[in-house]
């Protein structure tokens, strides 16, 4: 099963299930998996935790093998049942603390922590004061300090925190404010750091307003709030994401390494507008069902549940994606153990820049992020 939001007034993600049956279509196609048909279920969580609930419970009912290539906010909500069913979880989206510590996880990237602590990283050399603006939730109350565990690694203060209703239909207020703390008694210009999901948008539509008096201030972003085609939408060059750092936690969407990727979409589903190659949820989805796929072929002629699917990943299977990431294996505690990510196997990201409108590579290659991770102050 793969399930994410859809048709909602917050973030949503409609490409990653669509991905998902374009994925088995493809598969099925060439024979399957060791001669077995995948059958993806999809479900829709509603960025509400009942219907979260409701997608985690009807996974059980149906004896799903896994979950995989997901995103949900309420991990509170399903965890519980999929813990209960002995269903592992791999490849979510990394937007909850859960993904990183519940045993039946499995996640392929660093989730917000990772590109969190690498946006500050990057910013703690360029930037004065930061300001973060995030939802007034949960799941926000979790960024702060993954985004100054990397201001803090290069001697940076940490944020100014900012919170904000994640449906909101505009943030003057919040612009206005963020520009104002960013240019107090300020020797540097300042950096203003949204973390709104789908509504980055529409505080950019307030920020590029108020932004006019406030001419030095950058914005700064993680990827999956910010694109190429969000980029162009607001103006590309002369927007207010010109000279922008950008974390990511995989290559470029140009990078030959997801031509495998591309290939699925374009035979499978090339007229599903839903499905964006750049989309970090859908590479998300493409990486997961990549992992699945190598644990179904490890498996041979063995029988194929979610207990099995279980002990390959738990004895050690050692998972290559083809350099969109390290080789993936997880451990009952890993590296990341002492600051509360248990899980947390790959906490690599890749740093982009916006240069004459174009999001490109800000340096070769991924910066791991474990050491600054193992400094950051979670305890809050």
């Amino acid at each position: 099963m793969t399930w994410a939001p859809q048709d909602t007034k917050a973030t949503n993600k409609p490409g990653m299930p669509a991905f998902a049956r374009a994925y088995a279509r493809w598969v099925n196609a060439k024979g399957g998996i060791n001669g077995r048909k995948l059958n993806v279920l999809t479900c829709n969580d509603h960025n509400d935790s009942v219907a979260a609930a409701k997608c985690a419970r009807r996974a059980a009912k149906e004896n799903v093998v896994a979950v995989v290539g997901s995103y949900s906010q309420y991990a509170d909500s399903f965890f519980p049942s999929l813990e209960g069913a002995g269903i592992p979880y791999i490849g979510g989206y990394g937007i909850t603390n859960a993904e990183f510590t519940s045993p039946l996880s499995y996640p392929v990237n660093g989730g917000q922590p990772a590109l969190l602590a690498g946006l500050g990283s990057a910013l703690a050399d360029d930037c004065g004061p930061v300001a973060l603006i995030r939802p007034d939730t949960i799941a926000g109350d979790q960024l702060p300090p993954l985004l100054d565990s990397g201001l803090k690694a290069g001697g940076h203060p940490d944020s100014k925190d900012q919170r904000a209703a994640e449906d909101a239909t505009e943030y003057d207020g919040q612009a206005e404010q963020a520009l104002r703390t960013t240019t107090a008694d300020a020797a540097e210009e300042g950096c203003v750091v949204p973390a709104l999901g789908d509504r980055n948008g529409t505080f950019m539509d307030s920020f590029r307003r108020a932004r006019e008096d406030y001419p030095d201030v950058r914005t700064a972003a993680v990827l999956g709030s910010v694109d190429q085609t969000v980029i162009d939408a607001t103006g590309g060059a002369s927007g207010p994401y010109e000279g922008s750092y950008i974390t990511g936690w995989y290559p470029v969407a140009s990078d030959p390494r997801w031509d495998g990727m591309k290939r699925v979409i374009k035979q499978e589903a090339f007229d599903d507008n839903r499905i964006d190659a750049a989309d970090a949820g859908v590479q998300t989805t493409w990486i997961a069902y990549t992992v699945f796929h190598k644990i179904v072929e490890s498996l041979g002629d063995g029988e194929v549940t979610a207990d099995t699917v279980t002990q390959a990943l738990d004895d050690g299977l050692k998972i290559s994606t083809g350099g969109l990431t390290p080789t993936l294996h997880w451990q009952f505690q890993d590296k990341l153990a002492a600051v509360g990510f248990p899980r947390l196997v790959n906490a690599n990201v890749t740093l982009q820049v916006v240069r004459d409108g174009r999001l490109v590579s800000a340096r070769k290659g991924f910066v791991d992020m474990t050491r600054t991770l193992q400094n950051a102050d979670v305890n809050y």
